[in-house]
């Protein structure tokens, strides 16, 4: 089943013009080639979602990395203030 281009109305597949407004319908190669790149479109929005889930994951990892090192200077430098040299 499918819709008319101009008022919306559904119709059943095949047909060239639509019962309710009169208006041609695209052919079945047209549609056909629609659906094809339609199909194209959602697979290359899919791989990019993944890239991105990738990229974000990758960030997400680089910031933990960051505050470990921000923690690890953080108790270096609490190590260094309350190091007193002997004789002191």
């Amino acid at each position: 089943m499918g819709f008319c281009i101009n008022c919306g109305n559904q119709h059943h597949d095949g047909v060239r013009f639509c019962r309710f407004c009169g208006t041609g319908q695209p052919s079945e190669q047209l549609l056909a080639r629609l659906r094809a790149e339609a199909e194209q479109i959602r697979l290359l929005r899919m791989q990019m979602q993944q890239q991105n889930n990738q990229q974000n994951d990758a960030y997400a990892r680089l910031e933990t990395m960051r505050q470990q090192a921000e923690a690890a200077a953080r108790l270096n430098n609490q190590q260094n203030q309350n190091y007193r040299p002997p004789g002191w």
